[in-house]
């Protein structure tokens, strides 16, 4: 095994991952390092990531991994998506978003669409030609589900889908959109149903390509639905049951949120460390005061302790027991470390560390959303307070 490689690996604080998996890490690595790594930063200018990437990470067996080998995909574990996406943060690739199309966008396709439109859709969303985005956030809505004004209203054979979502990533790249719908208007939360749209339906409109202040080469837009027409069997698993559905979803997509932030704390550390012992200031390193000395000794010590614990929510998903509040606290704890660490990692790089063409000045950009998505903080707060 390449030494290199086994060191740069992220400090495990158990053993979850078996052989197999590791031998998956370095496949995904040398992709990574391949396509990804010497590219992000045209991607960033750009404000998207080419489609090509996607098809080419479908040939390399990289989306979709948890999926069953029945229904087309590799038949691998949460611990194989984790590897995916541990390696894409390792060197700050935020906007491939692999992990929203292949561990948040279709689980709702494999466990609520019909066979019929499995068969038609996932082998696309395997190989790549099909990219899956989700569709919940309106605008002035925020966080608040319940707040969902895009309707859906039965005509016959077809959904007649009307509104306007915000936010969405993958927006202009998405192939498929899973829109949340008010199916019934007098329901509330038990009105709510998911229903998928696909890109060329008339009707069925993108804004433009919002300019963020991180994460830059990640297409997020406004997506527009006017009088959109799609078939009855596009509405994913039964009617009104759509906010149940997304709180099934959710607690795995804000362990990914979580999986992100640990590996970008690590990453950023090293280099930081690595930084710091090089920079001269005042006939000596940045390292050599002892005031950044103990600082990254104590981002060193929490980082390990925050490792325990996102790795023993990692065991426990895997297992099947991970609840919705442990996805929340660990989502909370993550993002909210990681916003504070990488700001003090930036101020040790002084001035470059306000350049865009330093890594910690990028990282430091792209993590500030993660208090915001999946759920803000002040939500994972109020879903872990009811559990008090």
């Amino acid at each position: 095994m390449d030494t290199n490689a086994a060191a740069a690996r992220p400090f495990r604080a158990r053993d979850i991952f078996s052989t197999d998996h590791e031998m998956f890490r370095d496949q995904v690595r040398r992709f990574v390092e391949r396509e990804v790594a010497p590219h992000h930063r045209d991607w960033e200018h750009a404000g998207v990531v080419p489609r090509e990437l996607w098809r080419k990470a479908g040939e390399q067996g990289l989306l979709c991994t948890m999926l069953p080998e029945e229904l087309g995909g590799a038949g691998g574990d949460f611990g194989h998506a984790c590897i995916v996406l541990e390696e894409l943060a390792r060197v700050n690739a935020s906007g491939v978003a692999f992990q929203l199309h292949s561990d948040i966008v279709v689980p709702y396709i494999q466990h609520y669409a019909t066979p019929e439109k499995r068969a038609e859709w996932l082998p696309k969303m395997v190989s790549g030609e099909m990219i899956g985005a989700i569709a919940m956030t309106e605008p002035g809505m925020g966080s608040d589900l319940k707040a969902v004004r895009t309707s859906a209203v039965r005509d016959g054979d077809e959904w007649v889908i009307n509104g306007s979502k915000t936010f969405i990533s993958s927006g202009q790249n998405a192939g498929l959109v899973i829109v949340v719908c008010r199916t019934d208007p007098e329901a509330g939360r038990r009105g709510m149903s998911l229903i998928c749209v696909e890109e060329g339906t008339p009707g069925f409109t993108r804004g433009r390509n919002l300019e963020k202040i991180g994460m830059h080469a990640q297409d997020t837009s406004e997506l527009f639905f006017e009088d959109v027409r799609v078939p009855a069997a596009n509405l994913l698993g039964e009617l009104n049951m759509g906010f149940r559905q997304l709180m099934h979803q959710l607690p795995q997509e804000r362990l990914i949120i979580a999986v992100r932030c640990g590996i970008s704390m690590e990453t950023m550390l090293q280099k930081t460390v690595e930084y710091t012992k090089q920079r001269q200031i005042f006939g000596q390193t940045v390292f050599d005061f002892q005031v950044h000395r103990f600082k990254l000794a104590q981002a060193k010590a929490e980082i390990g302790m925050f490792r325990v614990y996102l790795d023993d929510c990692i065991a426990r998903h895997m297992k099947g027991e991970l609840s919705a509040e442990e996805a929340a606290a660990v989502k909370l704890l993550g993002t909210e470390m990681q916003n504070r660490l990488l700001d003090d990692f930036l101020q040790m790089h002084g001035g470059y560390g306000y350049m865009a063409e330093y890594e910690i000045g990028r990282a430091w950009a792209d993590a500030r959303v993660g208090r915001i998505y999946g759920g803000s903080s002040e939500v994972m707060r109020e879903i872990i307070a009811r559990t008090l």
